[in-house]
């Protein structure tokens, strides 16, 4: 699988915006559990009042909270609040501050005069246990009178300490009291009170004081639900902003993803396309036809897919994880055992179902193959199946092949469909486990309804990216399995080599081939197929090559273009070795007709202009003539623009044939090879042609493959072949008198007046 991403080098720089851009995704939606905390926990339960230091706070009320300060302490809140006295303030100061703080009319105010958020978070904490014992003396409440009972008791103990008589504390003011004590007696008091809040969970410290803020805002004249109101609405229009920048985020990615992927689809498309353009006969039999295609489609469309996912899901499942355990351990390290449960379920329902699933995605692209080759066949021999009335049978093949692929697929999908509900179900337990235990802390102060929720939602982003990452890791065998299924055919060595530095034809012997001691053995064969083969074929001369079926004909012609490479022995063309020059100009030099004419979709003059795109209009024309093609091609109704379906099925095998011969024409090449190229033509077309072939060829050298003694009478030397050994060359006439088999081939063909007339 890695080696296929060697070729997303040139993506690199795409693959690091990506991570920019899921960082970003990530840290918005990290962020947003926070702020849903902060509606419920600051907007709707503390009324919108953030933190413990007020922004205002009469003169009188901060007078009581030095009470319980130290003298450090109560320089740190004199040094951060400035005395709003309407003595003091000019007329401007003050109608602005009157306004906003009505109490300003009646008394003096103290104004909060630092925005640090360092410093306000001290006075919160400086300002938190003063303001719950302030709340606390001036409520009613059950909760009020135990610590009025409990500070009392202190009072009394520290006075009787000191021998003196005790306090009568019935209609005494409590803040007099304790204002009138000696110094040291209220620092040891204030002392033993903090004793007793010390195991007091921070959430209520901080809520009680924000309650005694909230009504001193009150008792001011500022309206607390505008405080409230605002607060939500800057927090929802802050929420609905980060979700606008995380959305686009996404959508960014998802593009990027997408053309990262279609990039590396299209790079592996070209190179596996290349390396089979490039595979000779041997490496064509170890791939089958419907194979490579399969390859080249699905199991490309397959790692395509994996790609996208990996970068949108697998790079940022982590930032999630990573980000969320972070953020929930912030919230509340009392329920982080919960995190581990929930991750210990994803992944053991995963490693039960990878360890099920993943056997099967290996045996799911063979099947493909299976079905591909199957349907490629049957739609092939198409004819021969109607003929022979085996269309039934050819159905029953064909459904077996669908109905193992579907089997397969229906068990994966069948998997891969009970993964989600699983998860849903792991994710709901874990809630209600969040839910029962934060209910309990809630109930104990340790933690607020918003912590919870907010804990609730940061475990469901972590659990939600390790199930991301399981359903990528189960998707990865079958990724993995295409991967190493492209990568067979990108290392596949191949046997038609190149030298690196090939040597140049000579000149001097252009269009000369010559075969030395050939010999050829076709891979993992038991025998050779040909012999120790000698021949030499000269500019200007038609060299013929007949003999029985399976005598090596087709294969020999084969050797010239480097379709094979000899076992032993060499071949020659222009004086040079053709292993030891260029593949492409060796190519260059011959017009090869195959013993299957081959048309691609197009149209005519795009078929004759194949070998040679330069071409011009008269010299098409004149190739087409040469083939006796030109007739057949004025009869349609656009000529040469007329248009030729897949595979030439639109033409006769003849016309199909004729039009072969004729791009090699078109081509003027220095050989011409023709694999039994004038079978499917008639006796009268077949002499016409070669006639003409003859006066257009003279400087060539012409290679015939042919089955039919007529095609090759006139041929200047015929090379007769039997099991792979040649057993005769010379004329017409001459192997008639020496060549026996080649005599017999003449009688089995035509009668003995006949051979004689000729």
């Amino acid at each position: 699988m890695f080696k296929i991403f060697k070729h997303l080098k040139n993506s690199s720089f795409i693959i690091f915006i990506i991570i920019l851009l899921l960082a970003g995704q990530a840290t918005c939606e990290l962020s947003l559990p926070t702020y849903t905390s902060n509606i419920i926990n600051i907007g709707i339960q503390q009324g919108g009042i953030e933190n413990p230091a007020p922004e205002v706070i009469r003169a009188k009320q901060i007078n009581k909270l030095f009470v319980f300060m130290s003298d450090k302490n109560k320089d740190t809140v004199l040094d951060n609040y400035k005395l709003l006295n309407k003595d003091l303030l000019s007329k401007d100061e003050y109608d602005k501050y009157k306004d906003k703080y009505p109490s300003l009319k009646n008394e003096d105010l103290y104004l909060l005069d630092t925005k640090d958020k360092e410093k306000i978070e001290e006075l919160s904490t400086i300002l938190g246990k003063p303001e719950l014992m302030v709340n606390a003396l001036e409520s009613d409440d059950k909760s009020s009178e135990l610590i009025k009972a409990q500070l009392a008791q202190n009072m009394q103990q520290l006075n009787m300490q000191q021998n003196n008589a005790p306090i009568n504390l019935e209609n005494v003011d409590m803040f007099t009291l304790l204002d009138s004590m000696p110094k040291e007696q209220k620092d040891k008091m204030i002392k033993e009170m903090d004793k007793k809040l010390v195991n007091l969970p921070e959430a209520m410290i901080s809520q009680v004081a924000v309650s005694f803020v909230k009504s001193e805002y009150e008792k001011i004249g500022i309206d607390t639900g505008v405080i409230q109101t605002r607060y939500i609405l800057n927090t929802g229009l802050i929420m609905i902003g980060i979700t606008i920048l995380g959305v686009i985020a996404s959508i960014c990615v998802g593009f990027l993803a997408s053309r990262v992927g279609a990039s590396l689809g299209r790079v592996l498309r070209s190179k596996t396309f290349e390396k089979v353009m490039r595979f000779s006969s041997k490496e064509m039999t170890e791939f089958s036809t419907a194979s490579l295609i399969t390859r080249s489609t699905n199991d490309i469309q397959q790692i395509q897919m994996m790609t996208v996912m990996i970068l949108r899901i697998v790079f940022f499942a982590p930032f999630m994880a990573i980000g969320g355990i972070y953020k929930a351990l912030s919230t509340n390290t009392s329920m982080a055992w919960i995190i581990g449960v929930a991750v210990l379920a994803v992944v053991v329902v995963v490693i039960i179902l990878f360890s099920t699933v993943m056997p099967r995605f290996k045996k799911l692209q063979n099947l493909v193959d299976r079905l591909n080759l199957v349907t490629r066949e049957i739609l092939t021999g198409l004819p021969v199946i109607r003929a022979f009335s085996t269309e039934q049978f050819e159905e029953r093949r064909f459904d077996k092949a669908n109905k193992d692929l579907t089997k397969v697929n229906m068990f994966v999908n069948r998997m891969m469909s009970a993964m989600m509900p699983l998860m849903m179900l792991v994710m709901n337990i874990i809630s209600v486990l969040i839910v029962w235990v934060g209910a309990k802390n809630i109930d104990t102060g340790a933690m607020q309804v918003g912590d919870m929720m907010a804990f609730i939602q940061y475990t469901m982003q972590i659990v939600m990216s390790f199930l991301m990452i399981s359903m990528i890791s189960v998707m990865i065998p079958r990724a993995s399995v295409s991967a190493n299924r492209i990568n067979e055919v990108l290392d596949k060595e191949i046997v038609i080599k190149e030298d690196k530095v090939p040597e140049q034809f000579d000149e001097n012997q252009k269009g000369v081939v010559e075969f030395k001691n050939v010999s050829f053995q076709y891979p993992d064969a038991d025998e050779k197929v040909l012999h120790d083969i000698n021949f030499t074929a000269r500019p200007g001369e038609t060299t013929a090559f007949i003999g029985s079926t399976g005598s090596g004909k087709s294969t020999l012609i084969n050797l010239i273009p480097r379709f094979h490479d000899v076992t032993e022995g060499k071949i020659l063309v222009d004086g040079r070795d053709i292993r030891h020059v260029s593949v492409h100009d060796l190519r260059e030099k011959i017009g090869y007709v195959p013993q299957k004419g081959v048309l691609f979709s197009g149209t005519i003059d795009s078929n004759l202009r194949y070998g040679k795109k330069e071409a011009n209009e008269n010299e098409i024309k004149k190739a087409a003539k040469i083939a006796q093609a030109l007739d057949f091609i004025n009869e349609k109704e656009n000529k040469f623009d007329s248009e030729i379906a897949q595979g030439g099925s639109n033409v006769s095998g003849g016309q199909k044939q004729r039009l072969s011969i004729a791009r090699a024409i078109a081509k003027d090449p220095e050989i011409f090879i023709f694999d039994d190229s004038f079978s499917a033509l008639d006796f009268k077309t077949d002499a016409k042609l070669r006639k003409a072939l003859k006066t257009e060829t003279e400087n060539s050298t012409v290679l015939i493959v042919a089955q039919r003694i007529s095609t090759i009478l006139d041929a200047d030397q015929i090379v007769v072949l039997d099991e792979g050994r040649v057993v005769g060359i010379g004329t017409h006439k001459e192997l008639l008198k020496n060549c026996e088999i080649y005599n017999e081939i003449a009688l089995s063909q035509l009668s003995k007046e006949e051979l004689d007339n000729e």
